[in-house]
């Protein structure tokens, strides 16, 4: 998918990233990165497009939407495993670590008032509603 590719490139080439450093920090090969982004692979799965997500300072929903992967994931997700999702994006934003150092088991009721927490000091959407 050529889209997905050039939507990557963009968010890159528009924070001044390196395919070294992007891959670096999501833990995925620099030279895979960029043969989705030259089109010769298609989006790579979910579990990559949550590590990428926060590198390129996007929403975890944008990432799996511009994959084309959002109606499959958003039909079939919960409530909480929507803020379970937003709530593992802010904990892998290498730019926001108010909250993250809490230790322990943590509730549903937890986990999102860290994500609202997050949404209201960056002005990103990741909750539904509201």
């Amino acid at each position: 998918m050529e889209d997905f590719g050039q939507f990557i490139r963009s968010l890159r080439l528009e924070q001044r990233l390196s395919l070294r450093y992007v891959g670096k920090r999501a833990d995925v090969s620099s030279s895979y990165l960029a043969q989705i982004e030259h089109g010769k692979k298609g989006p790579p799965g979910a579990e990559i497009l949550k590590r990428l997500a926060p590198v390129y300072g996007v929403p975890v929903r944008d990432m799996l939407k511009a994959a084309g992967y959002l109606n499959e994931v958003s039909t079939g997700l919960s409530e909480p495993e929507e803020v379970e999702m937003a709530f593992h994006y802010v904990m892998n934003d290498p730019r926001y670590k108010s909250g993250t150092r809490v230790k322990g088991e943590l509730t549903t009721e937890i986990k999102r008032f860290i994500v609202e927490m997050y949404e209201k000091a960056t002005g990103k959407k990741l909750l539904p509603g509201g």
